[in-house]
């Protein structure tokens, strides 16, 4: 686990429909964009945001200030949990979250929608962690520390996919 003096999650709920039926994808993303967690439910409810705010806590621990919209499901949770003093909720201030989803969205219209609600799930999460895998920071790398850790970061998928 990563303790940083500034270490905060930013969550948001996506609108997914999977054979007409909306459901909703929960993502919960650090401060440097990559992404945490993601968890598919049927409803948006506070139960459902427990959940998955339990089951990201569970793996990652406790963040410092946790950035969210202002869903309501959010504010319940999190009183439950007893984090309300955590929750930051602004206009702007969850905007890390709502462009992690900019790459799903594109990757969902070149597969033609959903037809499983597992199916997301799946692919949820080896989306997240590819996209981590190769999303590298390039405002602070050089031309040749980028291509270094990029050839890295190709061979070792590539190890992943031949074994």
């Amino acid at each position: 686990m990563r303790s940083y003096s500034n270490w905060q999650w930013h969550m948001d709920e996506v609108f997914v429909k999977i054979n007409g039926d909306t459901h909703y994808l929960w993502r919960a993303v650090d401060h440097e964009g990559e992404v945490l967690e993601s968890y598919v439910t049927k409803r948006r409810d506070r139960k459902a945001a427990l959940k998955f705010l339990r089951k990201s806590m569970k793996r990652y621990g406790s963040p410092e200030v946790i950035v969210t919209d202002k869903l309501r499901s959010y504010g319940a949770a999190m009183k439950d949990i007893g984090n309300v003093t955590k929750q930051e909720t602004g206009r702007w201030l969850n905007n890390r979250a709502e462009n992690s989803h900019l790459p799903f969205r594109r990757r969902e219209r070149a597969m033609l929608r959903f037809r499983q609600m597992r199916c997301l799930q799946k692919f949820a999460a080896v989306h997240s962690s590819v996209h981590n895998h190769f999303n590298q920071e390039r405002h602070l790398y050089s031309r040749d520390n980028f291509k270094l850790n990029r050839t890295a970061a190709l061979s070792e998928w590539r190890q992943l996919c031949s074994g």
